[in-house]
C-alpha cells in the first residue's frame, strides 16, 4: 500500500465496523454515517476478521471495492457477522464479546516464482479453474508456516489439492495489508467492565 491509515483512521474504520456489525445482528440491516474523509473515501479491497475468545468467528472481505472504504468497512463487517458460511450468523448474545480485525488491502500482483513470496509480509490469492483461494498475510505469522505450508494451506481454502500450487494452470497472486485491531488500538473487549 502507499500510504498507510493514520491511527486516528484506524480507530475511526473499527469504530464503524463494530457499530455496523451491532446494527446488522439487531436489525438486519447495515446503516452507517457517510465521512468526507479522503483517506476513508479511497477504494481499496479489505476484510474483516471477527474474533470471539480468541478464535476466528467471521471473515470476509474483497479486493475489488464496489465502494468507498468507510462504506466497504461496514459492509464487509455486517457480512462476516451474518454471512460468512463457516459459522452461524452472530446474534444478540454475542454481542457483548467481540473483537474486530480489519485488513485493508493493496492490489493483487501475479507471480511467477513462489520464492517472490515473504511469509509475513505477503498474503497469497490462488486461482486454479474455478477454485479460489486467499490467505491474508498474518494467519501464516500466526500459525509459524513457512513458505511452503501456505501455499499448501491456501490450496486448502481453496478446495484444491495441497499441491494445486504447483500445477501450470494455477494462478498465483501476492499483496500486502495493513492490519489493525482494536486490541492495537487499546480497546479490549466492550464487556470486560460488565462481567
Amino acid at each position: 500500500m502507499d500510504k498507510q491509515l493514520t491511527t486516528l483512521h484506524q480507530a475511526t474504520l473499527l469504530a464503524i465496523a463494530r457499530k455496523a456489525i451491532e446494527t446488522c445482528v439487531l436489525t438486519g440491516k447495515s446503516t452507517i454515517e457517510s465521512t468526507k474523509d479522503p483517506a476513508l473515501n479511497t477504494r481499496l479491497g479489505c476484510f474483516v476478521s471477527i474474533k470471539q475468545n480468541g478464535q476466528l468467528r467471521g471473515c470476509i472481505g474483497k479486493f475489488q471495492p464496489q465502494w468507498p472504504l468507510y462504506q466497504e468497512v461496514a459492509e464487509m463487517a455486517c457480512a462476516a457477522a451474518t454471512q460468512d458460511p463457516r459459522f452461524y450468523p452472530m446474534g444478540k448474545e454475542d454481542l457483548d464479546n467481540f473483537l474486530i480485525e480489519i485488513s485493508i488491502l493493496s492490489p493483487l500482483e501475479k507471480i511467477n516464482d513462489t520464492n517472490d513470496i515473504q511469509v509475513g509480509l505477503h498474503g497469497i490469492y490462488l486461482e486454479k479453474g474455478s477454485y479460489r483461494g486467499v490467505l491474508l498475510p498474518q494467519v501464516a505469522v500466526e500459525h509459524q508456516w513457512d513458505r511452503t505450508m501456505f501455499l499448501r494451506q491456501t490450496c486448502i481454502k481453496a478446495g484444491l489439492p495441497t499441491n494445486a500450487w504447483q500445477s501450470e494452470d494455477t494462478d498465483i497472486f501476492i499483496f500486502t495489508a495493513q492490519v489493525f485491531a482494536e486490541t492495537d488500538l487499546g480497546n479490549d473487549t466492550p464487556s470486560a467492565a460488565h462481567s
